[in-house]
């Protein structure tokens, strides 16, 4: 990664500025402040696989900047006008070694205002592919966008992410077609409304499809650099998951993360197929028992869902969801009995937010009790005899589950147990299939003691490591 790389410029300038070819010799100090002509330039790091890094300009000993992390932004430097190769290092490198990038030579008018950002991964540089580690160059030339508005750049710096189009009201007509990666929406900037939260779709494939969605700040600043950045193929959640880097005048604002997830699964015995509602917005048709909906991707805010079994029908249970944070994914249970009965938990809500230990391969599990007329439970393996509880898998009572990070188990075919808590008869089992990589919520569903309408007891496995996630049923012995 020690190589000397040489990036041609993305440079969107006024028609005074211009990438210089000239020699390698600079000759022009640097200075450090804001006065007259002096141009003026700051570094983004939106690079999210690459360490924290320091920025020279060749020639000069000391470094500008100095341990920028990922998601920073400097603050401007005043450099006289001339020409320069900035380079950049890993943070704490000697600034005689060789860069990991550098710019060429640029030319810097008088009077310049720049802004350039660290984009592309690191790893690239070793496959020499189109998704390097670079520097775009942006001198900032913002349009006057009107009472009430600001005026909004919006850089595509998605490092697995195809051209996209980009849709400011999520209004399903995007005001922006076939952004490239490393692209960006032109210097002028979008003009928006400054003084209230926006939904701000991602749209991509062929046919154009949505991809996810973004809730902007709700005050936004005269002048803002929105620029997507991370990884789509990592979780929303994660430092580097595909997220919005919002950039104002003063610096970084900070990461915009993907609106929350909601995966709902029906799991109670004697209701019908149901649609769920927030309000009076439908956001899933006709989910059936043991069927888990598409993703549903909602702004960040707590909701008041409903459940009708019928199209337009009474509704049949409500219930509010905890603040659905952005970028996580959360899992809601519809459980309980809709039919009040002694002994039998009435129809009700469980939401459970993704908290899966990202950082190991091992088989990760989640026990959650969905079963509205079981009792409290222990659930371990079972060796045809006995069930031998694990810690975290007991003593669980309708509507608790076992730990967010979910539990390690073996990658092996198990028998699992299921025992009232404090004993080791088991009243099911369960043959499962672990595999490395898995993270599942096993959820314990339908009726221990069915009557004649009822879904009888099973597993409803939902894995997570894939997405969209999916359900499987498995059934007792």
């Amino acid at each position: 990664m020690l190589r000397k790389v040489r990036f041609p410029m993305m440079i969107v300038l006024a028609a005074a500025l211009a990438v210089g070819c000239g020699d390698d010799d600079n000759n022009n100090p640097v200075g450090v402040n804001n006065m007259g002509d002096e141009a003026m330039m700051r570094v983004v790091h939106a690079s999210p696989d690459a360490p924290p890094v320091d920025v020279y300009a060749e020639g000069v000993s000391d470094p500008l900047i100095s341990n920028l992390a990922y998601g920073e932004t400097s603050a401007y430097l005043g450099l006289d006008a001339g020409t320069y190769n900035i380079e950049v290092r890993a943070a704490g490198a000697a600034s005689g070694s060789a860069p990991v990038i550098e710019t060429g030579d640029l030319v810097v008018p008088a009077g310049a205002r720049i802004t350039a950002v660290a984009a592309g991964l690191l790893s690239g540089l070793s496959k020499d592919d189109g998704d390097a580690l670079r520097v775009l160059v942006y001198a900032e030339d913002f349009t006057d966008p009107g009472a009430g508005n600001s005026a909004v750049r919006i850089v595509h710096a998605g490092s697995d992410a195809p051209p996209v189009a980009i849709d400011v009201n999520n209004d399903g007509t995007p005001e922006l077609m076939d952004v490239a990666r490393f692209a960006e929406s032109g210097a002028a900037g979008v003009a928006l409304p400054s003084d209230q939260a926006l939904q701000v779709a991602i749209w991509a494939g062929s046919p154009r499809e949505r991809v996810t969605v973004f809730t902007t700040p709700a005050a936004i600043p005269g002048e803002l650099f929105l620029i997507a950045t991370g990884l789509l193929g990592e979780y929303p959640r994660e430092d580097d998951g595909f997220a919005l880097l919002a950039v104002g005048p003063n610096g970084t604002i900070g990461f915009v993360k993907q609106n929350p997830v909601v995966f709902a699964l029906h799991a109670s015995p004697d209701v019908p197929p149901v649609d769920l509602y927030a309000g009076d917005a439908e956001l899933y048709d006709n989910l059936a028992f043991g069927e888990l909906s598409s993703a549903i991707q909602v702004p960040p805010a707590s909701y008041t869902l409903s459940f009708r079994p019928n199209d337009d029908g009474p509704v049949a249970a409500t219930a509010t969801t905890p603040t659905l944070a952005a970028g996580e994914r959360y899992l809601a249970v519809a459980s309980g009995f809709l039919t009040a009965e002694t002994g039998r938990a009435d129809f009700t809500l469980l939401p459970f937010g993704d908290g899966f230990d990202l950082e190991t391969s091992n088989p990760l599990v989640r026990i959650v009790h969905g079963s509205g007329d079981a009792p409290a439970v222990d659930v371990g393996t079972f060796d045809g005899a006995k069930v031998t509880a694990l810690g975290e898998f007991s003593n669980l009572s309708f509507g608790d589950a076992s730990a967010a990070a979910g539990t390690a188990v073996p990658a092996a075919s198990l028998t699992l147990g299921v025992a009232a808590a404090g004993t080791d008869a088991a009243v099911a089992t369960f043959d499962v299939t672990t595999v490395n990589g898995l993270r599942a919520y096993a959820v314990a569903a339908g009726a221990l003691a069915p009557g004649a309408a009822d879904e009888a007891f099973r597993l409803l496995l939902v894995q997570t490591q894939v997405f969209p996630w999916t359900v499987a049923e498995v059934f007792p012995h």
